[in-house]
C-alpha cells in the first residue's frame, strides 16, 4: 500500500483529502504545517507528498525545497486555490511533479495522482532542454516570446490542460510540440486533430473513435485519436471550431479522463494530455453562447497566448536567417538591403507562417544567391484589387466587399483554402459556409452582383 503525506492548515480540507485517498487503497499521514511535514518524513517513508503552496509559516514553497534537499527524488504535487500560472510556473521550476488548482475533484486528484507514482522521477525533463531541438525549432530574441516558452517549459511535466491562443501563423502547434518534448511524455505518440477540417460527426469518430456498425460504413471498430494519443498529448487545433455537442463530450473527457466510442457499450479510460489552441477569443466565444463556459474554464489552466510577428520586431532578421538557412539546400543565399527593408516594412497579418512563404518563394525565384525585392512577391496592395471605377468604395455593401475578398484571395492561394482562411484570419469552416452561401445565390465570381 502505497503511502501519501497530506499538508494544508485547513482541517476540512486535509479531512477530505484523506477520506478520497484512503478510499482509493492508499495509506495517508496528514500534517497541519511544513514543519510537521518535515517531522513526518523523518519517521517514514512516503511514495509522494501532497501540498498546499500558501499555508501560514512554512510555505509550499518552501516545503518543496526542503523535501528537495533532505529526500531528493520524493515526488511532489501542489495544490493552489489561487489557480495562477506563475503559482504553476514556480513549483514545476522549482521541481513539483504537478499542481491542482482549488477546487478540483476526487477524480482529478486521483488521476494526478496515479500517473506521478506510476511515472519515475528521473524521466523529467531540465525546463529548459528543447527549445531548439529539431529542423523546426522556435527561433527568437524576443522577450514577450521568451517568456511564453519560460511558462511553457515550466509546466511541460503536468498533467493539466493547455491552451495556446494567438493569431493564425504564430507557431501554436510548434509550440504545442516544444511542450510535448519538454515533458515527460516525449517517448509517447503526439497526436493533432484540426477541429475545422471535419464536419461534426466524422470529427466525433475522429476523435472519440467507433465500434463496427455503428453507422453505415463502420466495417471494423476503428480507435479515435485520443486513444491514439494514449501516454502521449492529444492537439485540438481550431477548438473554438468545435460544436457545442461535442464540447460537452470534451468536457466529459476532461473530467473523467473516459471516452465513449460512437455505438458502444461501455466507456474506455484514456490518458492524453489535452493541449488546445484557438485564433479567437474564447471569452468573446462564452459571452455570445458559442462555446461552453465549464469547457472554456476547464481548458484555461494553463493559458499561453503567442504575440503576432508585428510584436516580434527583434526575431525578423533571425527569422530571415533562419528560413534562408533551411530552404538554402546548402547554398548560402542572403536577402539584400533593399529586399531586407521590405521585409521590415510589411506588417505581416500571415505571421512566422507567411514569412515562412514568403522565403521559400523567394528562394525558388531568386537568379542567383541573392534576394532581390523582385523576389519576393509581398501583397502589399489591399487583396481585391481596385474595388470599383476609381478606386471609390461609395456604393459597395459589406456583404459585398467581403464577398470580393474571400473569392480574390481564393484565386490568390489557387483555390487553396486553408491557406486562404489564414490570410482572411477565419476558420476552414467559416470558409466554407461563406462559398456555400455564395453558390446557393449564384454569386461565385468577381463579376456576379
Amino acid at each position: 500500500m502505497e503511502r501519501i503525506l497530506v499538508v494544508d492548515d485547513e482541517q476540512g480540507m486535509r479531512l477530505g483529502l484523506s477520506e478520497v485517498l484512503r478510499r482509493s487503497g492508499y495509506e495517508v499521514t496528514v500534517a497541519e504545517s511544513g514543519a510537521a511535514a518535515l517531522a513526518a518524513l523523518a519517521d517514514g517513508a512516503y511514495a509522494l507528498v501532497l501540498s498546499d503552496m500558501r499555508m501560514p509559516g512554512m510555505s509550499g514553497a518552501e516545503l518543496l525545497a526542503a523535501v528537495q534537499e533532505r529526500h531528493p527524488g520524493l515526488p511532489m504535487a501542489m495544490m493552489t486555490a489561487y489557480g495562477t500560472v506563475e503559482d504553476a510556473v514556480a513549483a514545476m521550476k522549482a521541481g513539483a511533479r504537478d499542481f491542482l488548482t482549488k477546487p478540483f475533484s476526487p477524480q482529478d486528484l486521483l488521476h494526478l495522482l496515479r500517473g506521478i507514482l506510476r511515472e519515475p522521477f528521473a524521466d523529467r525533463v531540465p525546463v529548459d532542454a528543447a527549445r531548439g531541438r529539431g529542423e523546426r525549432s522556435i527561433v527568437t530574441r524576443s522577450p514577450a516570446l521568451a517568456q511564453v516558452l519560460a511558462i511553457a517549459e515550466g509546466v511541460a511535466a503536468s498533467r493539466a490542460p493547455v491552451l495556446i491562443q494567438g493569431e493564425s501563423g504564430t507557431g501554436k502547434e510548434l509550440l504545442a510540440r516544444h511542450i510535448h518534448g519538454c515533458g515527460p511524455r516525449r517517448q509517447q505518440p503526439f497526436v493533432a486533430v484540426n477541429c475545422a477540417a471535419l464536419p461534426r460527426e466524422l470529427l466525433e469518430s475522429e476523435l472519440f473513435g467507433h465500434e463496427r456498425g455503428a453507422f453505415t460504413g463502420a466495417v471494423a471498430r476503428k480507435l479515435g485519436k485520443f486513444e491514439l494519443a494514449s501516454g502521449g498529448t492529444i492537439l485540438l487545433d481550431e477548438i473554438s471550431e468545435m460544436e457545442p455537442m461535442l464540447q460537452a463530450k470534451l468536457l466529459r473527457v476532461l473530467q473523467e479522463h473516459e471516452i465513449d466510442r460512437v455505438g458502444g457499450m461501455r466507456p474506455v479510460a484514456i490518458d492524453a494530455r489535452v493541449i488546445a489552441t484557438t485564433n479567437r477569443s474564447l471569452r468573446a466565444l462564452v459571452a455570445s453562447g458559442a462555446f461552453r463556459r465549464d469547457l472554456f474554464y476547464r481548458l484555461h489552466v494553463l493559458p499561453l497566448t503567442l504575440p503576432p510577428l508585428r510584436a516580434r520586431a527583434e526575431d525578423l532578421d533571425l527569422l530571415i536567417e533562419h528560413f534562408c538557412a533551411r530552404f538554402g539546400g546548402g547554398r548560402d543565399v542572403a536577402v539584400d538591403a533593399a529586399a531586407r527593408l521590405q521585409l521590415k516594412r510589411h506588417a505581416w497579418p500571415g505571421n512566422v507562417r507567411e514569412l515562412e512563404h514568403v522565403i521559400e518563394r523567394a528562394m525558388l525565384l531568386a537568379k542567383g544567391d541573392l534576394i532581390t525585392p523582385g523576389d519576393l512577391q509581398l501583397e502589399e496592395e489591399p487583396v481585391g484589387g481596385d474595388p470599383g471605377a476609381g478606386g471609390s468604395l461609395a456604393g459597395v455593401t459589406v456583404h459585398e466587399m467581403e464577398r470580393r475578398l474571400i473569392l480574390e484571395t481564393l484565386r490568390r492561394t489557387n483555390n487553396n483554402r486553408s491557406r486562404a482562411a489564414e490570410m482572411l484570419g477565419i476558420s476552414v469552416r467559416t470558409l466554407r459556409n461563406k462559398l456555400a452561401e455564395y453558390r446557393a445565390s449564384g454569386q461565385t465570381s468577381l463579376g456576379a452582383g
